[in-house]
């Protein structure tokens, strides 16, 4: 009786305890898969929210350098259409600052027609008288009669002086020389052909003295066109002097421009007219002088070269000539 009462004691014991840790409860056995699958399911939406938010991180970060890149390409944008308005607006001022130019030597030009149409003017109502005309192509006849027979004599002055050349083998002088004088002689051969010049259509034996100068202690009076035959005759001269120079500098010899026939002679781009030999001889060789100082010292002192030919500068001829206008 005892036994039972122990056992049955023993049993309702047990059967408390496993219900109180839940082993025996198939209840809870049963919620466990279920409890699990939620929290697979709860992280399957953390896992997508993250997700999410990356994907939604990269959009925001894809639309920030879209805006960044159209804000570089509107900065560039307007940078370009600033340099554009730039090159315009200097455009604009080159094209004025040459529009103002040729207007400044349009009235340039302009004041210079006007005074040499001023000038021509009062050189008719100054022209020469009949009596005065005849007396300038008489004394032309002589100046063209004395400068032919000069033209002889030194053709053989010349040949003497180029004996000397070669025996002193001075090759580059004496090559420069029989230049000089086939020029010579081309400018005799033009003289010949004009002993039929008609000396009443030429202006200069009409045309009063526009300039006055000074020479060897007093002064001379000429035309236009005379003045302009004695800047010829310094331009001839300097030219003339400069190859003279670069020849002696070649041979290596010693400065001497006065040992140069050209600078003896002084009769090229004379023909005979307007001045006289000795007039020409003289503006020629003030020109050689200077010419051979440059060229046998390889400068451009006294003058430039430009469009094949040697020229003395502007400064320097009025120098030398120094003509003052009778006409102001």
């Amino acid at each position: 009786m005892k036994f039972n009462i122990l056992s049955k004691m023993a049993g309702a014991a047990v059967i408390s305890a496993m219900t109180l840790t839940g082993v025996s409860l198939p209840a809870n056995a049963q919620q466990d898969p279920q409890k699990q699958q939620r929290k697979q399911q709860k992280q399957q939406q953390r896992a997508q929210q993250q997700q999410q938010k990356q994907v939604n991180k990269q959009q925001r970060e894809q639309q920030q350098q879209q805006r960044q890149q159209q804000r570089q390409q509107q900065r560039t944008q307007q940078q370009q259409q600033e340099m554009l308005r730039q090159q315009q607006r200097q455009q604009q001022r080159t094209q004025q600052q040459q529009q103002e130019l040729l207007r400044q030597q349009q009235r340039a030009q302009q004041h210079q027609q006007n005074q040499i149409n001023k000038q021509q003017a009062r050189v008719e109502q100054q022209r020469l008288s009949q009596q005065r005309q005849q007396e300038l192509i008489r004394l032309q006849q002589r100046r063209e009669s004395q400068y032919r027979q000069n033209l002889e004599r030194q053709q053989r002055i010349a040949q003497q002086r180029a004996l000397a050349l070669q025996r002193e083998r001075r090759i580059a002088q004496y090559r420069y020389q029989q230049r000089y004088l086939e020029r010579l002689r081309q400018q005799q051969l033009r003289l010949q052909n004009a002993r039929s010049y008609n000396y009443y259509n030429d202006p200069y034996f009409y045309t009063a003295p526009s300039y006055r100068y000074y020479r060897s202690g007093r002064y001379y009076q000429t035309n236009q066109y005379g003045a302009d035959l004695l800047r010829q005759a310094v331009n001839n001269g300097y030219e003339e002097g400069f190859r003279a120079g670069q020849a002696d500098r070649e041979d290596r010899w010693r400065f001497n421009y006065q040992g140069s026939y050209a600078y003896q002679d002084a009769n090229y781009g004379y023909g005979g007219y307007y001045v006289d030999q000795d007039e020409y001889n003289y503006y020629f060789r003030e020109g050689f002088r200077r010419g051979y100082e440059d060229g046998y010292n390889s400068r451009y002192q006294y003058g430039n070269y430009s469009n094949g030919k040697y020229a003395i500068l502007g400064a320097i001829l009025s120098q030398i000539l120094n003509f003052q206008s009778l006409t102001d």
